[in-house]
């Protein structure tokens, strides 16, 4: 769509005006738990290109409604695999993290999902949603585990 990465926030604050049900795209079969959506960014890429060849307007013209209709389905294939999980394992405690818990569709479908199952959710402020802490977290998760730490004598260097 033109879009600038990372485009998440965009089709997130987009898909506010816009309408879920506009659209349908494809949702990839993949079996169990696993998923990919690089089947779902190839039929959305097809149903654009051949959109635009009857409408060169097509895309700003149903930008929202494009941007909706696309977290919807997105959301749909997260909380499907999720149930799945969750019904597998017994679990009611769900958290989620790194930049797809900013996303306000998902936030929006979990606590309904959370109602309806029963779970208990956790969904960090919106400052902490960056992949990057997510990563960094887990990181010092780690090497806490393992007993590695430094004084505050050490200065911080991001490229160690």
């Amino acid at each position: 769509m033109g879009l600038p990465y990372p485009a998440g926030p965009i089709i997130d604050r987009e898909a506010e005006n816009g309408n879920p049900s506009a659209f349908q795209f494809n949702k990839p079969r993949i079996d169990h738990l696993n998923y990919s959506f690089s089947g779902l960014k190839t039929s959305f890429l097809y149903f654009i290109r051949d959109r635009l060849k009857e409408n060169p307007n097509f895309i700003s013209e149903n930008q929202s409604d494009l941007c909706a209709s696309l977290q919807a389905t997105i959301v749909e294939i997260l909380l499907h695999k999720l149930k799945i999980a969750a019904q597998e394992t017994g679990i009611s405690e769900i958290g989620i993290a790194g930049g797809v818990s900013a996303n306000s569709g998902l936030k929006h479908a979990l606590r309904q999902e959370a109602d309806r199952s029963g779970w208990n959710i956790y969904i960090p402020k919106l400052i902490y949603t960056m992949d990057n802490a997510a990563m960094i977290g887990i990181t010092g998760f780690f090497k806490y585990t393992k007993g590695l730490f430094s004084d505050l004598s050490v200065a911080p260097k991001a490229r160690v």
